[in-house]
């Protein structure tokens, strides 16, 4: 079977978010000088859940990330995984699109791969937005199913458990489909070094909007739906009061009755 993966390489999402710096002209996020990316926790997941399905069935993993300034030690974590080839999309039309022009990308990437399942995070670690997936099945025809928890694939269907608030779905899709992957996917292997080091000397194959056959005013920020207006770190302030009292009795009754005027109880 043929499985594809995308991949979003993030800002790591461990920084404190004081330690980030704003562009506030271009809108941009500047992590702290010196800090390394990460690829996003859920895409993470959709290559785990790739690898034990290969595992199962057997077959072929493709990772494909859209990025044009990846730290390849980083965005190459998906062959150190055990994941077979990683196809790289790398643009300057690519940047500073939103959701709509991101899945375009992918889409297009996709239909010049031969594949029986794509997987992907079910939100980036990132904006969070949780849209890419769902659009990319959009323009490409095909079902998908959300939030997955344990995949099986059980002859021309992929066979997904997921818990809902209500219960658990068992749902069955034929291929091809997309999945997102969910928490309940489990826990990510971690790379081996042998395996790292074997990964390092793999060369991603690069492809460029005009491989993709893709209008450049089409994707991008020139073909982006949505624009970000302001960007900016939240300011927080808090203020205390000190209550004295004689007694502890006291310092209780003052405290009630400040909360009553707060309007907190």
């Amino acid at each position: 079977m043929k499985f594809l993966v995308f991949v979003k390489q993030i800002p790591d999402p461990d920084i404190p978010p004081a330690q980030f710096r704003i562009d506030t002209e271009k809108n941009t996020v500047a992590p702290p000088q010196g800090s390394s990316p990460a690829v996003s926790t859920y895409d993470e997941l959709a290559v785990e859940a790739a690898l034990r399905l290969r595992d199962d069935v057997g077959g072929e993993v493709t990772v494909v990330s859209l990025n044009n300034n990846p730290v390849m030690n980083v965005i190459k974590k998906p062959l150190a995984m055990g994941s077979d080839n990683l196809i790289l999309l790398q643009d300057d039309a690519f940047e500073g699109g939103d959701a709509m022009t991101t899945a375009r990308v992918l889409a297009a990437a996709a239909k010049k791969i031969e594949f029986d399942l794509i997987l992907c995070g079910r939100q980036a670690g990132d904006w969070d937005n949780g849209q890419v997936g769902s659009y990319v099945a959009e323009m490409l025809g095909v079902p998908i199913v959300i939030n997955s928890g344990k995949l099986e694939v059980n002859g021309d269907k992929i066979r997904v458990e997921r818990t809902t608030k209500d219960g658990r779905d068992i749902i069955e899709s034929p291929f091809p489909t997309i999945i997102t992957a969910g928490d309940e996917i489990g826990v990510a292997r971690y790379p081996k070094l042998r395996d790292i080091m074997a990964a390092g000397r793999k060369q991603p194959e690069v492809w460029n909007a005009q491989d993709l056959g893709l209008d450049p005013s089409k994707v991008g920020d020139a073909g982006a739906l949505t624009k970000v207006n302001r960007l900016y770190l939240e300011e927080k302030s808090s203020q205390v009061e000190m209550i004295e009292a004689d007694t502890p009795a006291e310092a209780g009754e003052q405290l009630a009755m400040k909360l009553r005027d707060l309007k907190v109880i």
